[in-house]
């Protein structure tokens, strides 16, 4: 009974009907751990291949990698079955000019949802829709490139779409067991005690300093001290910017505070490269005649020194041009004669050198072969022709400028249609170098910090001399030994002796004894004056005034009363003469 005693009579499920009584929903949904990798990277190593190769199921490696991981573990890094290096496939991947991976047919560029494939017998990589369309619908097994016969079983799936299980990071077996194989230098790293700090503060490195200095023996806590050196600059290879090492240390506490400035080094080749203003000359003796070139290694240096001093190395002297299209060009300077040998003077690749002004123009234009950006080695053509679809893309570093019947004598033989190759072989029995800008370059540099050296010295030494001068000047002279050495006898001013009958002091001293005696006299005369008369007193008093001075003289060499009484009587006779108005034969007394 009620009004909702019939409110579950409908003719659906809920949601929570569903979900609680019949199973439709799960309470917990598992999720999918999957970490993509790219299909250009290692499965080992994670990172971008280099040299790929990839094994029948079509995982790809680098050579680098998995060859040291075979020779410890023998398995397959990814499902830790037994693999073997022979049964490892070199693959062949073609880059377009912007360095992306792309097929080398419908020139598509390949990303991580194409469907990629390889060719077991040959190594080339296609893209899928490639190899079907002209493959397998026209049942025509050859490789597109190489026209190599195959079967359909060599057709291996490198990345599908729609089956990514083999590039699922998380189901590797050496990532799930933590399986890694150390390099050499890897290894040698993990010695170095500072290998596992990832930053040091100023006061560890200081602990650390202090701690060496009480065990100096041991090696490997002297290697957490080594500082890096900083590379010597001078005039010529001192950049107008510092290293930053001022402004690093005082923004970062794990720095060592620095309060110089110190030019930073600029690199040797630039250096050098600033002083080649010349073109290089060199003559190629073939079996078809000598080829003379100019090297442009005033505008392309580096390109022009690998040429330069693979030359003088003998390296392709004996070496035969692999292949020549004509009207086109002809290539030589691997030394395998395959097209796919050869390296750089340095051992590796080297970057482009393209200029405005050099183009793949005319006939004799000499241009480095490559692979792909950046990937210059030995290898080098001769054009027959202009072509100037090349500019951007080949680095031009010459051009031929005598032996021209020898380029038409190599350009007549004939070539195998297919792989381009000489049926009769042209040969490159050796090179002569006949000018070497670089040579002259690192002389003239020699000689300039040399220069600098010297000029530096001599600064040194006419300031060491200059200052020994002035030390000199400043020194005081000497004139003999002992006390007084340094008073000059020659300037020493003796005094004269006092004479009895000159000056003010003798004339006073002489007449004191008169003074004294007229000042007693004047002392009786006084006193006879006063009992006598004023007119004795007059007289008397005269007397007195006239010795007044000398008797004032006289009062300082006398004893103390005596001084007294004659400064009396000098004041009183001095008083006299006033009165008198009379002056005696020394002048006024009042201006003394």
């Amino acid at each position: 009974m009620g009004k909702r005693q019939h409110q579950k009579d409908k003719m659906y499920i809920t949601c929570t009907e569903y979900t609680n009584y019949y199973g439709g929903k799960r309470n917990v949904i598992p999720q999918a751990n999957f970490r993509r990798l790219p299909f250009d990277h290692c499965s080992l190593s994670l990172q971008p291949f280099e040299y790929p190769v990839c094994t029948e199921e079509g995982v790809i490696y680098d050579l680098l990698s998995i060859v040291p991981w075979i020779k410890r573990f023998g398995t397959n890094p990814i499902s830790g079955e037994k693999l073997e290096a022979k049964s490892l496939i070199k693959l062949n991947f073609a880059k377009n000019q912007d360095g992306k991976y792309h097929c080398p047919v419908l020139y598509n560029i390949f990303t991580n949802n194409s469907h990629i494939v390889t060719n077991k017998v040959t190594g080339n990589v296609f893209s899928n829709e490639a190899v079907e369309q002209l493959n397998i619908k026209t049942k025509s097994f050859r490789d597109l490139l190489t026209d190599e016969p195959f079967t359909r079983k060599d057709i291996i799936t490198i990345q599908d779409p729609t089956n990514l299980d083999k590039f699922n990071v998380s189901d590797f077996f050496h990532v799930k067991n933590n399986l890694k194989v150390l390099d050499p230098e890897e290894e040698k790293a993990k010695l170095h005690p500072q290998y596992h700090l990832k930053t040091t503060n100023l006061e560890t490195r200081e602990t650390l300093a202090e701690l060496y200095k009480d065990y100096k023996g041991d090696k490997l806590l002297a290697s957490t001290m080594l500082v890096p050196v900083p590379k010597k600059t001078d005039k010529i290879n001192a950049a107008h910017y510092s290293t930053g090492t001022v402004s690093a240390s005082f923004t970062s506490t794990a720095m060592t505070p620095a309060t110089l400035h110190v030019a930073e080094a600029i690199a040797d080749d630039t250096v050098r490269y600033g002083y080649v203003k010349k073109k290089g000359y060199v003559r190629l003796h073939t079996n078809k005649g000598d080829v003379n070139v100019e090297l442009h290694c005033d505008k392309v240096p580096k390109a022009g020194e690998n040429f330069v001093r693979l030359c003088k190395k003998g390296y392709y002297d004996g070496t035969v041009f692999h292949r020549s299209i004509k009207n086109f060009m002809i290539q030589g300077g691997d030394p395998t004669g395959t097209g796919t040998g050869g390296e750089s003077f340095w051992g590796k690749p080297f970057k482009d050198e393209f200029r405005p002004n050099l183009s793949h123009t005319g006939r004799g234009i000499l241009s480095m072969a490559n692979s792909g950006p950046d990937t210059n080695k030995s290898q080098f053509f001769i054009t027959f022709r202009s072509c100037n679809y090349l500019d951007r893309k080949h680095t031009i570093f010459g051009r031929v400028v005598g032996g021209f019947e020898a380029l038409t004598a190599m350009e007549n033989v004939e070539s195998d249609p297919k792989s381009d190759k000489p049926k009769s072989e042209i040969k490159l029995i050796s090179a002569t170098v006949f000018v070497d800008p670089y040579e002259e370059a690192d002389a003239q540099i020699a000689a300039e910090r040399e220069q600098e050296v010297q000029r530096q010295e001599d600064e040194k030494e006419q300031a060491s001399v200059s200052l020994k001068k002035r030390q000199e000047r400043l020194a005081p002279k000497t004139f003999k030994e002992g006390v007084g050495k340094y008073i000059n006898p020659s300037k020493v001013v003796k005094r004269p002796a006092a004479e009895d009958e000159s000056g003010p002091s003798t004339s006073g001293a002489s007449s004191s004894g008169a003074s004294t005696s007229g000042a007693s006299t004047s002392g009786a005369s006084t006193h006879r004056a006063s009992s006598s008369g004023a007119s004795s007193s007059g007289a008397s008093t005269s007397r007195a005034s006239s010795s007044g001075a000398s008797t004032s003289r006289a009062s300082i060499t006398g004893p103390l009363p005596s001084r007294l009484s004659t400064s009396g009587a000098s004041t009183s006779g001095a008083a006299a003469a006033k009165k008198s108005k009379g002056k005696s034969s020394l002048g006024d007394f009042s201006s003394w």
